[in-house]
Parts: C-alpha cells; sequence; structure tokens
C-alpha cells in the first residue's frame, strides 16, 4: 500500500468510535466533507471499501475493522514517541487521556490543577460517563487511566487505591427529618429515598446498607444523574444518598445538609487504575503516581473547611 496520512487514519478512527461522519468532523474539528474525503483517499490507498451505511450510522467493512485497528495503534505510537522524546528533554507532556464516573468529576478539577501546574505542556481530556461507559472506554483503548470506585471484572487492570470515598444521605435545610432527633433507615424509605441507577457505587452501597441492617429498601425514585438528584433533594422532594464529593457547592451554599442516622457511616475507597494488557503512557505514570501521592490530602482539605462529619459523629 501506498503511504497513508495520519489525518486520514485518525479520520477513520473516528468514524469507527463514533459511527458518524459528522460526529468524526467535530472531534477533527474539520467539516464533514474534509472527513469524507480523508475516508475516500484512504480507500483508495487500501484498495478495499472501508465503511457503509446502514441506516442513519456509518458501519465499517471487514477490511474496515481490521485497517482501523492498525490506525489506532499507529496513532498510539505516534503520541508516544512524542512523549518519549518530551521526556529526554526532560519535560513532563502529551495529552492525558482520563476517563471518570460521574460522581469522581466533582473531584478530578483540584487534581488536575495542581498537577498541570508547571506542565504547561500537558494537554487534559476528560470523558465523563456512566461505569459501563468508562469501562467500554477503557477497554477500547480510548482512555489511558479511569477513576472509579471499584475495579471492573471484566477484563484484567492495575489499580490503585488514591482516596476514600465517603457517602451520606441528604436532605434539604427545611426537611421534617433534618430537625428529627434518631431518623432511621425506615424513616429514610418512608420519606421517598432518590438513589442513583443500578451499577452505580452509590446504588451498590446504599443496596449493602440495608442489607446488611436487615431493613428492607424500597427506592422511592431512581435517577441516572446527580444533579438531578440534588435538586429535587434541595426542592424537598425527599432524601438523597448520594457521595459527599458531589454535594460540595450545595453544603457549602447550605442547599443541602447531612441527614445523620445514627450507626451508618457509609464509606468506600477511590481507585485510578489501567489496563494490565497495555503500558501507561509516561504522561499517564505520573498522573497515576500524583494522585497516590496526593490526592487524599487535597480532599481531605476540601471537606474538612466544610465540617461535614460533625453533625454525624455527633448524632452516631
Amino acid at each position: 500500500m501506498y503511504p497513508a496520512s495520519f489525518k486520514q487514519l485518525q479520520a477513520l478512527v473516528l468514524v469507527a468510535r463514533h459511527q458518524s461522519v459528522s460526529r468524526a468532523a467535530e472531534a477533527m474539528h474539520v467539516t464533514q466533507p474534509a472527513v469524507s474525503l480523508h475516508l475516500k483517499l484512504l480507500e483508495e490507498v487500501a484498495g478495499v471499501s472501508l465503511t457503509r451505511r446502514q441506516g442513519r450510522t456509518i458501519q465499517l467493512t471487514s477490511g474496515g475493522e481490521l485497517l482501523a485497528g492498525y490506525a489506532e495503534r499507529i496513532l498510539g505510537l505516534w503520541e508516544e514517541a512524542g512523549d518519549e522524546i518530551a521526556a529526554l528533554k526532560g519535560v513532563t507532556s502529551g495529552t492525558l487521556r482520563i476517563g471518570a464516573v460521574m460522581t469522581a468529576d466533582y473531584l478530578l478539577p483540584p487534581m488536575l490543577v495542581r498537577f498541570t501546574t508547571g506542565r504547561p505542556h500537558v494537554r487534559i481530556k476528560l470523558q465523563v460517563g456512566s461505569r459501563p461507559e468508562v469501562i467500554g472506554m477503557l477497554s477500547r483503548d480510548e482512555i489511558d487511566l479511569a477513576i472509579m470506585g471499584t475495579p471492573p471484572r471484566e477484563f484484567p487492570t492495575v489499580a490503585s487505591r488514591f482516596a476514600r470515598h465517603p457517602m451520606a444521605f441528604f436532605v434539604a435545610p427545611g426537611h421534617p427529618l433534618a430537625k428529627a432527633p434518631a431518623p432511621t433507615l425506615a424513616d429514610v424509605v418512608d420519606a421517598n429515598l432518590l438513589v442513583r441507577e443500578h451499577g452505580s457505587g452509590t446504588r451498590a452501597a446504599i443496596e449493602r446498607v440495608y442489607q446488611e441492617k436487615g431493613v428492607p429498601l424500597a427506592i422511592g425514585s431512581e435517577l441516572s444523574s446527580n444533579e438531578a438528584i440534588k435538586q429535587m433533594t434541595a426542592a424537598g422532594l425527599g432524601v438523597a444518598f448520594l457521595s459527599v464529593h458531589a454535594c460540595t457547592l450545595e453544603l457549602r451554599n447550605r442547599m443541602l445538609t447531612v441527614l445523620a442516622v445514627p450507626g451508618v457511616e457509609v464509606e468506600s475507597h477511590w481507585h485510578v487504575m489501567h489496563k494490565e494488557s497495555r503500558a501507561m503512557p509516561k504522561v499517564a505514570a505520573s498522573f497515576h503516581e500524583f494522585m497516590v501521592e496526593h490526592a487524599q490530602q487535597v480532599i481531605s482539605d476540601e471537606l474538612e473547611s466544610m465540617a461535614w462529619r460533625d453533625g454525624v459523629r455527633r448524632d452516631a
């Protein structure tokens, strides 16, 4: 085959990922005709058809799937080469590709700010999604690092614990339970318990709490968004069970308050991980090390400034 350009390879990879020429064009910051031209030229080089339209989506042919796999590896190796050259010069550079579950989105910005301070050549590509979405990104090598509570079981990863993850019940300050002297888990259920969907870390945690305490669990409302749960709770429409990290702004502005349930204090851990079968780029390895060494202190400083545990410990 005659040589192909990196732009042509990138167009194929992005079309394969998004199943859409328009979305691939958005990702490349070019026009749709430009992406179509890249694909046409690449087909001429390869000598086979690479894509086919199926309904409203673009699917790869068998030849396209084969070439897309090589294209992704070539692009990844070129980026790694650039990072290695920068490392020889004593510069930390490259694109830090991170995927984070929705709740982790609240604690990552302070980490990224501290990490990139003094590292002006580092670019950030942060993708936030549900746990299954982030696991999918990691499995397809779309990200180098994933931030979530429990490492996936679908494939081998190398995971490191970097911080504690407190969770709690929350209500609006004017909610009747906020003034109750010793609310119970049954009281919480009766007040319309608002939780995340199945597969989320907080959903698994609340189910475990009720099971261990031997109290029947009845979900009032199930939502796939932390923001929706917080808004409903702030409006007085129920009791939320969420990560404390997701509620720092609302606690600070007194839109929500922690509902202390005696004998119930929930805490898990955050992990940063990468695929066992894939070596981390230099910039990802540097951020991984930074998280393990410094993340807990950054998070502790943030939470202690709100003294959010005081009410929990006083009533426990």
